[in-house]
């Protein structure tokens, strides 16, 4: 069974168009390009009248041009505003945002590990070189967060079978020429399943100048692979793509957890598992981290250039790049807090700091932890962790620590004071800690304290792995 993940483009008459409510705004025309975007990538249905026309029910219309202002993060207006049909013009993926599930049940995935791709022509836009290096790093991307390996090879038929075409190609779902429709891919299966077609009227580049075959390719890739469109604008499979430096490009969370889904970690960081289930490399008995820290329902552990993420009741957890959070956070953070009811998440490494706001990098970020109080000889955080009962946060460093006031913002005068006098039995120094049920849970190299708030004092000593679930 083929897996096509495009719906074929309907010509819609402007004779047969019907009025947006009372909003006068877009010409005739422009309702036309609308109708067609929308059968395109919304699912629009269009009914035929006995004249011949092309008949659009004006509810109906209005109510899609709402799905498609909420899915790509416009102001919902149910109007062909400007912002709407600036977004309708840009140039992106043939790919639907919503998918007709009954042409296309559930999302398939590939089956094997080790997928083939063929270049089966390449555009004169580029030298042949730079569309191999662009499609292989692309490829990269993918296998960097999956067990998934892919090889080129140049003859006979490849799983994912990659070309550039004009206009009608023999698939059904023609290109349109410049701007429009950039590429579209088939979702895995065979014969046209997993195949990626790019538009040769595009002018395809390496650059930021016409279109960056790399970053076209990564998101066509994605639906090869089996994932549909994102409504995160910071994902690689938001519908629109926008230019990035390929040397600084990362998938973003959102993009790692969708791919990671459907075929799970990337081995070579994955731990093997033993007879018994336990994974033998994150469940040493050894394994210690660098900051640890909740993170709305979840508890994020962090480790060189990686974080684990899991559910404090589930033993299942996830790994990650710590660059698929933001392109600007560092490798090796040393301290990490949460304050949940704002949804911020602070990250700590060396003599700076970073704020994420609903997982979100902001603006403005990193900065100097000068700027919150410190003196000049502190030069980094060994760990961080926020109380909400007091609504104070706690930095560590070296045998010592200070209580930051989250209300007046400042650090509080007395500090820094032991960690050994404060907190019988933990310390002199500590690697992470973070905040759960009036319990604190202090790391120590591989073992973990957890520590009753109230009553001041330990009340239970365990292996560190334990928390992922070892």
């Amino acid at each position: 069974m083929k897996f096509l993940l495009l719906v074929l483009v309907l010509q819609v008459a402007a004779s047969g168009a019907a009025p947006l409510t009372n909003y006068s705004g877009p010409e005739e025309n422009d309702v036309v390009f609308a109708q067609r975007y929308l059968v395109n990538f919304y699912g629009l249905e269009i009914e035929a009248t006995p004249m011949t026309k092309m008949k659009v029910n004006r509810d109906s219309m209005e109510e899609k041009i709402q799905e498609m202002q909420q899915f790509l993060g416009l102001k919902v207006t149910g109007q062909l505003d400007t912002s709407t049909l600036d977004m309708m013009h840009r140039p992106r993926c043939g790919v639907p945002d919503v998918h007709n599930f009954r042409v296309m049940p559930g999302r398939p995935v590939w089956k094997k590990r080790f997928i083939t791709y063929r270049i089966n022509n390449y555009t004169p836009d580029m030298k042949p070189q730079d569309v191999d290096y662009a499609i292989q790093k692309a490829f990269q991307v993918w296998s960097d967060v999956t067990p998934l390996k892919f090889r080129k090879i140049n003859a006979g038929e490849a799983d994912i079978m990659i070309k550039f075409a004009f206009g009608a190609h023999g698939d059904f779902s023609s290109f349109d020429g410049r701007g429009g429709i950039l590429a579209h891919a088939f979702g895995p299966g065979p014969r046209i399943g997993g195949d990626a077609h790019f538009d040769e009227a595009e002018m395809w580049t390496k650059s930021y100048r016409g279109t960056n075959l790399f970053l076209v390719a990564v998101h066509e890739l994605g639906h090869s692979l089996g994932l549909d469109h994102s409504n995160d604008r910071n994902a690689i499979m938001f519908p629109n793509i926008r230019y990035t430096d390929h040397n600084t490009f990362h998938l973003s969370a959102d993009d790692i957890h969708g791919i990671q889904s459907l075929y799970g970690g990337p081995e070579k960081h994955k731990p093997t598992s033993s007879p018994d289930g336990t994974d033998t490399a994150t469940c040493d008995p050894n394994m210690s981290f660098d900051a640890v820290t909740t993170v709305g329902n979840k508890i994020f552990f962090f480790k060189d250039r990686f974080f684990w993420w899991k559910l404090p009741e589930s033993s299942e957890r996830r790994v990650s790049l710590i660059s698929s959070l933001g392109q600007n956070l560092p490798s090796g953070i040393q301290a990490a807090y949460e304050i949940g009811a704002r949804n911020h998440v602070f990250l700590f490494k060396d003599d700076k700091y970073w704020l994420m706001s609903n997982l979100k990098p902001q603006l403005k970020y990193p900065k100097s932890i000068y700027s919150l109080g410190f003196p000049n000889s502190v030069t980094k955080i060994d760990a961080a962790v926020f109380n909400p009962l007091f609504y104070k946060t706690y930095f560590f460093v070296d045998n010592q620590f200070w209580r930051y006031d989250e209300r007046r913002k400042f650090l509080e005068p007395g500090y820094p004071k032991l960690i050994t006098t404060y907190f019988p039995g933990i310390g002199p120094k500590i690697d992470a800690v973070f905040y759960s049920n009036r319990r604190y849970h202090f790391f120590q190299g591989s073992n973990v304290l957890e520590y009753d708030v109230l009553s001041h004092r330990v009340t239970k000593r365990l292996k560190s792995n334990t928390k992922l679930g070892c």
